[in-house]
């Protein structure tokens, strides 16, 4: 662009010479050279002077040679090139703005003639940069600095601001023109030497932008305006009910701040009373929706309400999601309007605030009118509807579709006494309703129209089916808990009268191991009669403080012996896993069961995962479990790939002796053994399964112990169990007073302490004890009792011989579990508990310890 500057005056073109400086001087000096070897040669003798001559001739001719040569290939530039750059200085003077080129030292180099229009200054009384045409404006001033620093930096930058421009009419009213101005840096050719860019600036007037700008606000303003005191209040809400948009009008008459709006904390719950979901629902056929109307009443900030009559369009499918409302007041309306709505108005009001499902049916059977609740209640049960063109009968389950048309043909054929009728609602099966059907007469007066009233029986059906499960699982439980008390009587029995014949009889003799025999089917049995106090829940627990991934890790080496090479156990702990509160043993039992069941389910292989998680308060709402408290857990799942159970067996997979196993595979106490474990423990197991072949899943949630894990440790060590062996002497001496109704069991009982040495009195009921012990009080150093007796049980009988001032020492003896009675006594600790069925040994070592204590 060196042309360019012949059409600015000579003062204003100093980069033209300093392009030129260069070459000028060292065509000065060369001449300067010329002109000294000539006066040197011509002072010299021509003989000695020739050869310098012909020298410098031939220096000079050799340049003037490369000089052509460089001169046509282009390497030497004779003058400036007049005619470069026009594409760019054509593009420069067309422009709609005005361009200026500055050099980093703020000289300009170039302006188009737009710019010398824009800023007002002809060419003739020069160029002013940027900085100096507007310098003198200091509300521009910042803005001038932040474009100076980006030209100086390099980078781009651009501003608007206000210019007071003196007579022009263009401007604004008070003399006011708006300008753009942008800077950036413009790069030049290579091969000047390693100079700077220059920096282009562009400059445009808008003026006439910005007053569009002000036009459209004002006319923005004023339509705002207008909303804002318009006789109405406008609303707009999303789905979820949070109000969006509230005119001046609508907040004033509920008295909130238009701030609450714009935080998007207020909802249309917090300004409507009754159900807000049809209001915000998205219609259902395709089209624009037709608009709607209803009564309602709103409430203002200080708790007070009025009624108001609502116009809005629902949205239509695919469309915005918002919902557009006008409300009206009703206490503005004239009063000849008022009264003749006021009986309709306080009649929607009630109807849609109705808690029971209201809908009105025509002669066709479809739906009328409805109410919010009845809205509300089959959108629950996924069931789609439209006013005026679906038939009710659409909306429960086939199954139930005659019963309830046969209850709307006698309510039109103006039968009185109707019953209920429950049904399923959709085809879902999930929910269900009562309906109670009647019949009033036309608005016509010609006909009766179809009245229907429904509540929503889901929650009370599901809790019946509770109850009824629950008193079930407790029938069965009692019976599970009486037979086992009578079983381990007489497998007491038979095993302590088994180790008095192993005891006079030795390994060599025959009937030894017949008597073994004997003694270890009496032992399977007393396991079996466990599993069944365990679904009870009247089994002994000892809680200690666990932690499941210890617990799984210890597992890991026999659980893998029990499920075999075809097989893959997956462990998944859970980090930072809380603690619980639990029998170790008995949990030991509940993996052991699920995995042996889960293998069961898996004769050609597969994988059994177990994994543990904990289950914070919310996350167990979200579950939906029914009958599980919203608390904390850890969860333990026990999953298989197996083949699954349908939904009739996982209704009694509880149930003892309940199995789908082959005769003699199974007892059918496994998986009632693991609930009546869990339910003792405090805790919940759910199953899952989606079916054959798609595998089985049991939840175990425990409730979180806060506590730390020394506390449960001694907690172990105290409730540690009385039925251990002492080794070595089992002998004694001193009286004691055995007190069981059971003759089998007292016979063997006083046998096997009698052959240990100790004297043993024995009565059969409760009242007699008390008799032998007025009469060898004294004497009685121990009474063992047992815990059910007629007459006068086991607590009481303690009870009793304590009001004798003695201290005695009491061993208990029962079938049942400890916790059982433990309640009975009153405050009474000082007792020793010895589950049935036990051994001689047993017994000979619970006496001997606790008179030795």
């Amino acid at each position: 662009m060196s042309d360019i500057n012949a059409q600015l005056p000579a003062s204003e073109r100093p980069d033209e010479a300093d392009t030129r400086d260069s070459g000028i001087g060292l065509l000065v000096l060369l001449a300067v050279g010329l002109a000294v070897a000539a006066v040197a040669l011509a002072m010299l003798n021509r003989d000695v002077a020739e050869p310098y001559v012909l020298a410098v001739l031939g220096g000079l001719s050799v340049i003037g040679v490369f000089a052509l040569f460089a001169g046509a290939v282009g390497l030497l530039r004779f003058s400036e090139r007049t005619e470069r750059d026009d594409l760019p200085r054509s593009l420069l003077d067309h422009l709609p703005y005005g361009a200026l080129v500055t050099t980093p030292r703020g000289r300009v180099v170039y302006a188009n003639e737009a710019y010398h229009r824009i800023i007002g200054m002809p060419e003739e009384a020069g160029t002013p940069t940027i900085e100096q045409h507007f310098s003198g404006d200091p509300r521009v001033s910042e803005k001038l600095f932040r474009l100076a620093r980006a030209a100086r930096q390099g980078n781009a930058w651009e501003e608007e601001f206000p210019h007071a421009v003196a007579d022009d009419a263009a401007g604004d009213e008070d003399g006011m023109r708006w300008f753009r101005v942008s800077v950036r840096q413009v790069p030049l050719r290579p091969g000047r030497g390693g100079r700077s860019a220059h920096t282009l600036w562009l400059v445009d007037d808008i003026t006439g932008e910005r007053r569009r700008e002000d036009s459209a606000f004002a006319s923005l303003q004023q339509m705002v305006d207008y909303l804002d005191h318009a006789p109405a209040g406008f609303l707009s809400a999303e789905p979820s009910g949070a109000i969006t948009y509230m005119n001046a009008t609508m907040a004033r008459w509920l008295g909130h701040d238009l701030s609450a709006v714009a935080d998007g904390k207020l909802t249309l719950g917090d300004v409507i009373i009754g159900d807000t979901g049809p209001l915000t629902a998205e219609a259902r056929s395709a089209g624009t929706p037709k608009k709607q109307e209803v009564e309602a009443d709103l409430v203002r900030r200080d708790g007070t309400s009025f009624a108001v009559r609502i116009l809005y369009r629902p949205p239509a499918p695919g469309d915005s999601k918002f919902t557009r409302m006008i409300v009206l007041d009703r206490a503005l309306e004239g009063d000849d309007e008022a009264d003749a709505g006021s009986m309709r108005a306080r009649f929607s009001r009630m109807f849609h605030a109705a808690p029971i499902a209201i809908a009105t049916v025509d002669d066709k059977g479809r739906v009328g009118e409805v109410n919010s609740a009845f809205s509300r209640m089959l959108s629950r049960a996924g069931a789609v509807f439209e006013t005026g063109k679906t038939a009710l009968a659409d909306l429960v389950a086939s199954d139930n579709r005659s019963q309830l048309l046969k209850a709307i043909d006698a309510a039109r054929a103006g039968q009185a006494d109707i019953e209920p009728v429950d049904l399923v609602l959709g085809d879902q099966g999930e929910r269900s309703g009562r309906f109670f059907i009647s019949a009033a007469p036309a608005d016509d007066g010609e006909g009766m129209t179809v009245l229907v009233h429904a509540i929503d029986t889901t929650d009370q059906q599901a809790l019946e089916l509770q109850f009824a499960q629950s008193q079930k699982m407790q029938a069965v439980g009692q019976l599970a808990g009486g037979i086992a008390h009578d079983f381990n009587n007489v497998l007491t029995a038979i095993i302590g009268f088994s180790d008095l014949l192993l005891a006079n009889h030795r390994p060599t003799d025959p009937a030894f191991q017949d008597i073994m025999n004997i003694k270890q089917n009496a032992n399977r049995a007393a396991g079996l009669v466990r599993q069944l106090l365990a679904f009870s829940r009247q089994q002994r627990l000892r809680p200690q403080v666990l932690s499941l991934n210890d617990v799984l890790a210890d597992l890991t080496i026999l659980l893998g012996r029990l499920l075999g090479e075809k097989i893959e156990l997956d462990l998944q702990h859970g980090r930072d896993l809380w603690l619980v509160k639990a029998d170790l043993h008995q949990f030991e039992q509940v993996v052991i069961n699920l995995a042996v069941n889960a293998r069961d389910a898996m004769p050609d292989g597969g994988k059994l995962t177990i994994r543990t998680a904990n289950v914070t308060e919310r996350e167990s709402e979200k579950l939906g479990h029914k009958g599980m408290e919203h608390s904390e857990y850890v969860v333990c799942e026990v999953a298989d790939t197996g083949t699954g159970m349908p939904p009739e067996v996982m209704e009694k997979i509880f149930e003892p002796f309940f199995s789908t196993k082959e005769v003699g595979k199974g007892t059918g106490l496994g998986l009632s053994t693991v609930y009546g474990i869990i339910k003792q423990t405090g805790g919940y197991v759910y199953p899952h399964s989606d079916g054959d072949g798609k595998g089985t899943s049991f939840r175990i949630y425990l409730p979180r112990h806060v506590g730390d894990e020394v506390e449960g440790a001694v907690e172990a060590e105290e409730a540690a169990p009385e039925k251990k062996q002492a080794a070595g002497d089992l002998t004694g001496t001193g009286t004691i007073l055995l007190v069981e109704d059971e003759e089998a069991v007292r016979s063997f009982a006083a046998r096997a302490l009698e052959g240990r040495g100790y004297k043993v009195l024995q009565a059969g009921t409760g009242a007699e004890a008390l008799e032998v012990f007025e009469e060898h009080g004294g004497d009685v150093n121990l009474v063992i009792s047992d815990v059910v007796m007629p007459e006068m049980d086991g607590p009481t009988l303690l009870n009793k011989l304590r009001e004798h001032g003695k201290d005695i020492n009491f061993i208990f003896i029962s079938g049942y579990a400890e916790d059982a009675f433990k309640k009975n006594l009153e405050g009474e600790d000082s007792f020793t508990f010895l589950p049935k069925p036990f051994s001689l040994k047993e017994l000979a070592a619970a006496v001997k310890k606790v008179l030795e204590e």
